[in-house]
C-alpha cells in the first residue's frame, strides 16, 4: 500500500479551511493509503510560542484529528518531537542543501519581509528541510498540501533526487495531492486571503471550536460582493466563497446550490449557510470534548512508536550510505 503523510502546526486556532481543505481529505485518504498524521510541534519554533500554550495547542490539536475521524487503528497519529529522526535526517539533508535554494522559498520571504536579515531565526530559513524530512523519512508517495505549501514540496522533491544521484536510491520521490474543491477556503473578512490561523481578525475565520452564536455572528457579518444574484462567479470572490462552503458541508454540487438559492437574498444564504455549519460543528465538537486525556496520551505513544520503526529503517539507511556509521562500523 502507498503511503501519505501530512501535519498542522499546533499554533493559532484550526478552523473550518482546514477541516473542508485538509482533514477531510485525511479521512477519506487513510482508507486509500497506509497514512502518517503529524502534529509538527517542531516547526511551530519557527516563530516564538509560549511553552504551557504549545502543550495546549498540541493536545488540542490531537483531538480535532481524531474528532474530525482520523482514526488510529488506521492511520499513524503522532507528535514530532517523540520522533528524533526527523531532526537527524534534517541535518543531513541540511548538508544537501543550497542556501539559495532556501533564500528563494517564498514564505521565507514573506515571513522576513519586516525582518532584519541579521535578526532572523535560522529555522525560519530552515523550516522546509525539516518538511523534507518529515516526508522523506516515511518514504511517502503523496502528499496533501495546500498550495503554499507547494513550493516546500518541490524542494523535498529536488533534495531527494539529488540523494539519490549522488548516493544511490534511497528516497521515494513524493508526490503532491491537491483536491480540486476546498484546497483555498478563504477569509470571511476578506475573500482576497486565505482563511488563516494566525489571521488577526478573528471574524475571518470559523473555529472548529466555536458555539453557535459566535458562528452565527460571524456570518452575518461576512462580507459580500455587489449585486444580489447568488451563483458561483470568479469575478464576486466573496459569495463564491460562501457558496463553497455551503457546497462542501452539505455535499451539494454547485448547480444544486444555485438551484438552492436562486432568488434568495444574502441574508438567507448567510443563515442557511450558519445552520449547516452549525449542525457539523455540533457532532464534532461532541467527539472532541468525549477524548480523554489518558486516551489520547495512549494514542499519540503508540502512534509515535509505530514512527520511529519506520523513520528508523529510512535513517539507517541515509546514514550508511553517507558513511556515517559510528562504533558499529568501525
Amino acid at each position: 500500500m502507498k503511503r501519505i503523510f501530512s501535519g498542522a502546526q499546533p499554533t493559532g486556532n484550526l478552523h473550518l479551511g482546514n477541516y473542508l481543505g485538509a482533514l477531510r481529505n485525511w479521512t477519506q485518504l487513510q482508507h486509500e493509503y497506509e497514512s502518517f498524521f503529524c502534529i509538527v510541534d517542531l516547526h511551530a519554533l519557527t516563530q516564538p510560542q509560549n511553552p504551557q500554550s504549545l502543550i495546549t495547542k498540541t493536545k488540542e490539536l490531537a483531538k480535532l484529528y481524531l474528532a474530525a475521524g482520523i482514526d488510529p487503528t488506521v492511520s499513524t497519529i503522532f507528535i514530532q518531537s517523540d520522533v528524533a529522526e526527523h531532526t537527524e535526517l534534517t541535518w543531513l539533508l541540511n548538508c544537501q542543501t543550497r542556501i539559495g535554494e532556501l533564500e528563494r522559498m517564498t514564505q521565507f520571504k514573506e515571513k522576513g519581509r519586516n525582518t532584519e536579515r541579521e535578526s532572523t531565526g535560522v529555522g525560519l530559513l530552515d523550516y522546509p528541510v525539516l518538511m523534507a524530512a518529515d516526508i522523506l523519512l516515511y518514504q511517502t508517495d503523496l502528499v496533501p498540501v495546500g498550495e503554499d505549501q507547494k513550493q516546500h514540496l518541490e524542494l523535498t522533491r529536488d533534495l531527494a533526487q539529488r540523494f539519490n544521484r549522488d548516493y544511490g536510491e534511497t528516497f521515494r520521490i513524493p508526490e503532491p495531492f491537491i483536491p480540486k474543491a476546498g484546497a483555498r477556503i478563504m477569509s470571511l473578512s476578506d475573500p482576497t486571503k486565505k482563511m488563516a490561523k494566525s489571521d488577526v481578525d478573528p471574524s475571518g475565520s470559523i473555529g472548529l471550536l466555536d458555539d453557535a452564536d459566535i458562528v452565527t455572528r460571524k456570518f452575518k457579518r461576512a462580507v459580500t460582493d455587489s449585486g444580489t444574484e447568488i451563483k458561483f462567479d470568479n469575478t464576486r470572490p466573496a459569495i463564491t466563497n460562501l457558496l463553497t462552503i455551503y457546497a462542501l458541508l452539505t455535499n451539494q454540487t454547485n448547480e444544486q446550490v444555485e438551484n438552492n438559492f436562486a432568488g434568495k437574498g444574502y441574508g438567507q444564504l448567510k443563515s442557511e449557510l450558519s445552520e449547516a455549519c452549525i449542525a457539523f460543528l455540533q457532532p464534532f465538537q461532541e467527539r472532541f470534548h468525549n477524548i480523554t486525556d489518558e486516551h489520547l496520551r495512549d494514542i499519540l505513544t503508540g502512534g509515535a512508536r509505530r514512527a520511529r520503526e519506520s523513520a528508523s529503517q529510512t535513517l539507517d539507511t541515509v546514514k550508511e550510505r553517507l558513511g556515517i556509521v559510528g562504533a558499529r562500523g568501525i
